[in-house]
């Protein structure tokens, strides 16, 4: 795994470029949005030409429960998500979603995680693909049997074109740094645990996802929202860069939590193109107020760490 891959975005012109030469990239459509609407129906509508769609909460997580409400896929069931879906270990493979990458950063963190040493993220996603004025195309469910149908966890809901051969990538887990709830905890009293959700949600002012308002004790709110701009493109580095070492992030020191491990993928993202590899979460918010002896705070936060 070298430097040069483990975070990087793509334009949607070097896209276009790319999927005409003899041996385009994978394409992963992963389109999704807490409560809707629905991604099937987007991608149905309209995707990328070659496109495959991956479901975030089928092929991208495993079973909500203890866990979390979108805890680490198992490496067989990712495994074979990703061949279903044409993935190669070999091969470029670009993601994309709607347009802040909020989706698409949670199937790159875990290409990179399970070992892909070749996914890029396309930068501003669907929208700014047909804003630029190239073409999409409809699409619909694979038959069952084919690629991608949907008979068993592990294998995406849109299947590539009718006999399309399966991907071969090999699942090999643990290669992006990962956090337990013990291991949160003490990142927030000994580092900087970032708390990706908005900032209402972190202080407990609202919560219309999970059972319990609030955030992990010493955690620092730092809302995703604030890594891209309006367009959903994301911020230039050293923007982001001086946003977070404000906040006291150094390349040793820091983790990112959300709800449930989506969005806190994608600040992980954004920290990487800011030079500042972060630990994730998965679990996140929903895994942590299982256990009810974990202390919740609520409230603003406290003054960040002074930078180093």
């Amino acid at each position: 795994m070298t430097d040069d891959t483990a975070a990087t975005l793509i334009a949607v012109d070097e896209l276009a470029a790319l999927l005409t030469a003899d041996h385009p990239p994978t394409l992963l459509d992963v389109r999704w949005r807490l409560g809707g609407p629905p991604g099937r129906e987007l991608y149905q509508a309209g995707h990328i030409p070659g496109a495959v769609f991956v479901d975030l909460d089928h092929d991208l997580a495993g079973p909500p429960g203890a866990g979390g409400r979108h805890p680490l896929p198992s490496a067989d069931d990712f495994e074979s998500a990703m061949r279903h879906a044409g993935v190669h270990d070999d091969h470029l493979v670009v993601v994309y979603d709607d347009a802040d990458s909020t989706a698409a950063a949670r199937a790159w963190w875990l290409l990179r995680y399970f070992g892909h040493p070749a996914v890029r993220v396309l930068d501003g996603g669907f929208r700014a693909w047909t804003a630029a004025g190239h073409a999409a195309e409809p699409g619909a469910s694979g038959p069952a049997g084919s690629p991608g149908s949907t008979e068993s966890r592990g294998t995406p809901d849109i299947a590539p074109a009718p006999g399309a051969p399966l991907g071969d990538f090999t699942a090999s887990p643990g290669q992006l740094p990962l956090l337990d709830a013990d291991g949160a905890a003490a990142l927030a009293r000994t580092g900087l645990l970032l708390d990706a959700r908005a900032g209402e949600r972190y202080r407990g002012e609202t919560e219309h996802v999970d059972p319990v308002a609030g955030h992990i004790p010493g955690a620092v709110s730092a809302p995703t929202a604030e890594n891209v701009n309006a367009d959903g493109t994301f911020r230039p580095a050293a923007d982001l860069a001086a946003r977070f070492r404000g906040l006291g992030a150094t390349p040793e020191n820091v983790g990112v939590y959300c709800g449930s491990g989506v969005t806190a993928a994608h600040e992980a993202l954004a920290l990487a193109l800011a030079g500042l590899p972060a630990a994730l979460y998965v679990g996140s918010w929903s895994n942590w107020i299982t256990d009810p002896t974990r202390p919740i705070a609520t409230g603003p936060e406290l003054a960040p760490p002074a930078p180093n």
